[in-house]
């Protein structure tokens, strides 16, 4: 398909990710899908990187996924190889072949062994990798290396995406004790968006010094708060893989307890940039005009809450009134009342933005269907929903990020594959 032009919900650039010590990057154009572009990325970490990452709940995952779950156990890594526009996915043997071809080759050239060398793809699923042209653009891939930069994060970015329109990246720094600590991401989605991660990629480094199980415990916390909370399509993809880096070069002491307060100080602006990225992902939706938060209160249980807030979120109905600026409220209360969880009919309140819709079960006295419309005109837009089940502590709250569903949706993945 043709390059598409940027989603109106885009940032205005990439923003300027600072180094991150013992990282590097590199990008070639391998031409296994796209013309003209890059279309490989490769990641080199210094001796001594803890690993931590996060897979598709997809029951159909990747070549990449499978040999990513075998081989991160060890809690440690080198590298990461991805490519763009070909998920290796539903291939195989081929594809298990394709998989360990790249660890093997990138292997021999860092002198490293294959298993210190995870993956990552995306792109068409059940198209066999060009395994030739595969093999032949590795070793141009490897000499491009250097040191990671503003201009090498944007480039490693820009090498992921497929049907992205702008690349995706995010930092935050925090300071622990004397040191300064860096954590920069870049991401890619844009379709087949849901929780339980989806056709999303994203790739973290930190110069913090991190146990691997304590690595891993804050990845997973973060990505249940980040891009297990949003959903563009509501479909979830065969290859999504996070994968977070600590290099341990920034001098500060390693990490090792969990409840420490260098632990939550990292924790922080490790969700800082997971959210950052979660919405980014958001914002690039398929199609999308619109920014679109859902919070729902007064549910039996947190977990309550997000499954009604998932149902309003991934609502055709919902999604398409968005789009056309319609303030049916009536497809929110469709949307709670299927999502079999407890809701009480009678205590139902329903926000659009600031305007309340809905009180006690009813039409709000004073509502305003012109406020709420205008509401609906903005492109950031919430949706408040308290279904009225709690009571003195008990006050399940969940909130969750999604766009609107537009024809541009219809266009763009009715023409993925041309």
């Amino acid at each position: 398909m043709s390059e598409l032009p940027p989603s109106p919900l885009a940032p205005t650039t990439f923003p300027d990710l600072p180094p991150v010590g013992g990282v590097q990057l590199a990008t070639f154009a391998a031409g296994l899908r796209y013309q003209n572009r890059a279309d490989l990325m490769l990641a080199v970490l210094d001796p001594g990187t803890t690993v931590a990452g996060t897979f598709t709940s997809s029951l159909c995952p990747s070549a990449p996924v499978d040999w990513c779950r075998r081989h991160i156990s060890s809690g440690r890594a080198r590298a990461v190889v991805c490519n763009s526009g070909n998920a290796n996915a539903f291939t195989g043997k081929a594809g298990a072949t394709s998989a360990e071809l790249t660890a093997v080759t990138i292997a021999q050239e860092l002198s490293l062994k294959p298993e210190e060398v995870l993956l990552a793809s995306t792109g068409v699923i059940g198209e066999t990798l060009a395994n030739d042209a595969l093999a032949a653009s590795l070793g141009p891939l490897r000499r491009n290396l250097r040191d990671s930069a503003p201009e090498s994060f944007e480039a490693a970015a820009n090498a992921i995406r497929t049907t992205d329109t702008f690349a995706k990246g995010a930092s935050r720094t925090t300071e622990i004790g004397s040191h300064t600590v860096t954590i920069v991401g870049i991401a890619k989605g844009s379709g087949m968006i849901a929780p339980d991660m989806a056709t999303m990629l994203s790739f973290l480094f930190t110069d913090a010094a991190i146990d691997a199980k304590v690595l891993q415990s804050m990845l997973t916390t973060s990505v249940n708060q980040s891009y297990n909370r949003i959903t563009v399509d509501s479909d979830t993809s065969t290859s999504d893989t996070t994968l977070l880096f600590a290099t341990g070069t920034c001098g500060v002491p390693p990490i090792q307890d969990l409840a420490s307060s260098e632990a939550h100080q990292f924790q922080e602006a490790l969700d800082a940039v997971n959210l950052d990225l979660a919405h980014q992902i958001v914002r690039d939706g398929e199609g999308a005009t619109k920014f679109v938060e859902v919070v729902v209160t007064g549910a039996e249980s947190n977990n309550a809450a997000e499954i009604i807030a998932f149902s309003i979120a991934n609502s055709p109905l919902v999604k398409t009134a968005i789009a056309a600026e319609d303030a049916n409220w009536g497809r929110i209360v469709m949307a709670v009342g299927k999502a079999g969880q407890r809701a009480d009919r009678d205590r139902l309140d329903i926000w659009i933005g600031p305007e309340q819709c809905a009180k006690g079960g009813v039409v709000a006295p004073g509502y305003s269907e012109a406020a709420a419309t205008e509401h609906l005109r903005q492109s950031e837009i919430r949706l408040g929903v308290d279904v009225g089940i709690s009571s003195g502590l008990a006050n399940g709250r969940a909130t969750v990020w999604t766009c609107d569903l537009t024809h541009g949706y219809i266009d763009i993945n009715a023409g993925y594959r041309s």
